[in-house]
């Protein structure tokens, strides 16, 4: 095959899977995200109060889901490589998609403990499952394109999801239940579906995939063939458990990562209690749906950014500054914000860090499939996910624990913006012990040894 021909068939079959395979993982990302997420719309508008939840009550409930999907990570995702993503990601959504649903019918606090915690169980691995999916779909040049494009279904959960959950915790009385259940109730269902889906639609290789020809299919499997080979033939970047476990590269991206989880979720688990507070502080006003439509302002744009960002990162090669520059901005921003003097004013800052943590969080996923590969790649990406998502746990009680210990958000927002500038300063650190990039490497992030 002349360069012509090759260059046009990887353009070809980089575009299929943009678009045959990105928008369809991206859509199981969009029903996670707002799975986990639902109980933050709940809060403030009516779960609170009907379950009589304080501020760390409701703070333990949105992080104790953490706890179990933070032990089932690893496992679940060497399941994923030894039975195959189609089979593994459509059981875990049916999974979670039933056990999302019997939120509707939560009676007590010990409950809702009990149930964020099972439903933690069912969503392990999905998100590394769904991350490593799709690096091994695409080559190392394309992959920066493709993790933000099925990024994107992050912040378009928000910018969808929020104003939808506010037009159904208007809806009181369908099945007896209040808005805040059937809200739960109507967000569950599309998993379920989706995951039965995903077991037909999935291709578990290249040449399961029947949108491909058969010169793309050939090109595709050489390219990540060849790549395999190059990761590991530096021995101690292939193998399997111990391979990930003892590599210090990948315990550092852990610790960068937890700084990133934790303002992430920080502002998903509490904007729409610091919104409802607006009332209090400002003396407006805003009914369910106002609400919801306010939650999304921030996260429209930050979509924008996530994209524009990603595909300077593409075109560059993906630097230090791509993942640290947007943590140091998110970190000095966010508690700015809670000094602002007006509603506007507090969510356009507040827009601003959004902005920052989802520009650095898809070039981030970049890194770890640079020098990890196989079972080693599976084990290292669930190790660092889960590490990181300790922070969601933590960024849920810390912050309820130190707003009702403080009586404000100040202190709590204080802390999102000190981890995220260690994570910053740990991405410097990372890439400065780095050796000099030679020629065929400049166009890569500096990888330590």
């Amino acid at each position: 095959m002349d360069l012509a021909a090759k260059t046009s068939v990887e353009r070809s079959t980089i575009k299929k899977v943009s678009t045959r395979l990105v928008p369809f993982v991206a859509l199981m990302f969009f029903i996670n995200y707002l799975d986990r997420t639902a109980i933050s719309f709940a809060g403030p508008n009516g779960m609170n109060t009907d379950l009589g939840l304080t501020a760390a009550q409701f703070g333990f409930a949105s992080g104790v889901f953490f706890i179990g999907y933070i032990f089932l990570e690893v496992p679940s995702n060497m399941a994923l490589h030894r039975f195959g993503a189609r089979r593994w990601l459509a059981r875990i959504m049916v999974s979670w998609g039933i056990v999302a649903a019997l939120f509707a019918w939560v009676q007590n606090v010990e409950q809702l403990y009990i149930l964020r915690f099972v439903l933690g169980v069912a969503e392990a691995g999905f998100f590394p499952g769904a991350i490593l999916f799709l690096s091994l779909w695409v080559p190392a040049a394309h992959r920066s394109k493709i993790l933000a494009l099925f990024y994107l279904a992050q912040p378009l959960t928000t910018v969808i999801g929020a104003p939808l959950a506010g037009a159904l915790l208007g809806v009181d009385g369908v099945f007896g239940l209040e808005g805040w259940r059937f809200m739960f109730l109507v967000v569950a269902i599309p998993a379920i579906i989706v995951g039965v889906i995903a077991w037909f639609y999935l291709p578990d290789r290249p040449g399961d995939a029947k949108w491909l020809n058969r010169d793309e299919q050939q090109w595709l499997t050489v390219a990540l063939e060849k790549e395999a080979s190059t990761k590991t033939s530096g021995a101690k970047h292939g193998g399997g458990l111990k391979a990930a476990f003892t590599n210090g590269r990948v315990w550092t991206l852990c610790f960068i990562y937890f700084g990133f989880i934790y303002g992430l979720y920080a502002l998903a688990f509490f904007l729409p209690t610091i919104i409802s507070g607006f009332e209090a502080q400002f003396g407006t006003k805003f009914g369910f749906l106002e609400r919801g439509l306010i939650t999304a302002i921030p996260y429209l744009p930050a979509a924008v950014f996530l994209y524009f960002w990603s595909r300077d990162a593409q075109r560059r090669g993906v630097r230090t500054w791509h993942i640290a520059a947007p943590a140091v901005v998110g970190g000095v921003s966010i508690p700015v914000a809670l000094y602002m003097g007006s509603p506007a004013a507090t969510v356009a800052v507040i827009t601003v860090t959004a902005c920052a943590i989802f520009g650095a969080l898809p070039n981030f996923w970049t890194v770890p499939t640079r020098f990890l590969t196989g079972a080693a790649a599976a084990a290292g990406i669930a190790l660092i996910n889960s590490f990181g998502n300790i922070a969601g746990f933590a960024a849920g009680y810390v912050t309820g624990w130190l707003k009702d210990a403080s009586g404000s958000y100040n202190l709590p927002m204080f802390v999102v913006g000190g981890l995220l500038l260690v994570s910053a300063g740990l991405m410097v650190a990372l890439s400065r012990r780095a050796p000099a990039p030679t020629a065929d490497t400049a166009d890569q992030l500096p990888q330590v040894h």
